[in-house]
């Protein structure tokens, strides 16, 4: 592999690391939020803001640690015949089938950037009693999908260069989470 690929395939791990990191600590938020909502409940009168905040976290939570969860290959996935598989077979067909999420990733990148031009046009607020601006939310969300694409084109690199016998040193690991080896 050229030396460009391999430092962006580093760059982009390093960066969903990162973030992948700080997401994680979003749940605290979220958690806050929802226990200051119990408890005004509880004793005081009730806060519009908190359901609705607390949702707006865990989006966050969700899509911010999206490209991490692809780096680390720690998502969900089928696996009748896979775990038995040669490390550069299982590389081979990851390169393939990475292509089918580029592309869903690339779709939905482009609803969400116009989802987000019309909160930005419009001044989009959520139909609640709160109604907050939804540009905010949506502006987390298409960088989400960003970053969730760009680990996606960094993982087609590295399940390349591990299925033609060439890996790419770093922490990332294959969307099987196969080490490269």
């Amino acid at each position: 592999m050229p030396e460009t690929v391999k430092r962006y395939v580093r760059y982009v791990d390093a960066l969903n690391r990162k973030v992948g990191l700080f997401a994680m600590y979003l749940i605290f938020g979220m958690l806050g939020i929802l226990f200051y909502s119990a408890i005004s409940k509880a004793f005081f009168l009730p806060s519009l803001w908190t359901l609705e905040m607390a949702q707006f976290v865990m989006v966050a939570y969700y899509m911010l640690g999206g490209g991490y969860t692809l780096q680390t290959g720690t998502h969900v996935r089928m696996d009748l015949l896979y775990s038995r598989w040669r490390p550069r077979t299982k590389a081979a067909v990851d390169s393939v089938t990475i292509l089918f999420l580029i592309f869903f990733l690339v779709l939905l990148l482009a609803g969400g950037y116009s989802s987000t031009e019309y909160a930005f046009r419009y001044g989009e607020e959520s139909y609640s009693a709160w109604a907050p601006k939804m540009w905010p939310i949506k502006v987390i969300m298409c960088i989400a999908i960003l970053l969730t694409l760009l680990q996606a084109v960094a993982t087609f690199f590295r399940n390349l260069a591990e299925a033609l016998g060439d890996p790419i040193d770093g922490p990332g690991d294959g969307i099987g989470g196969e080490a490269a080896s």
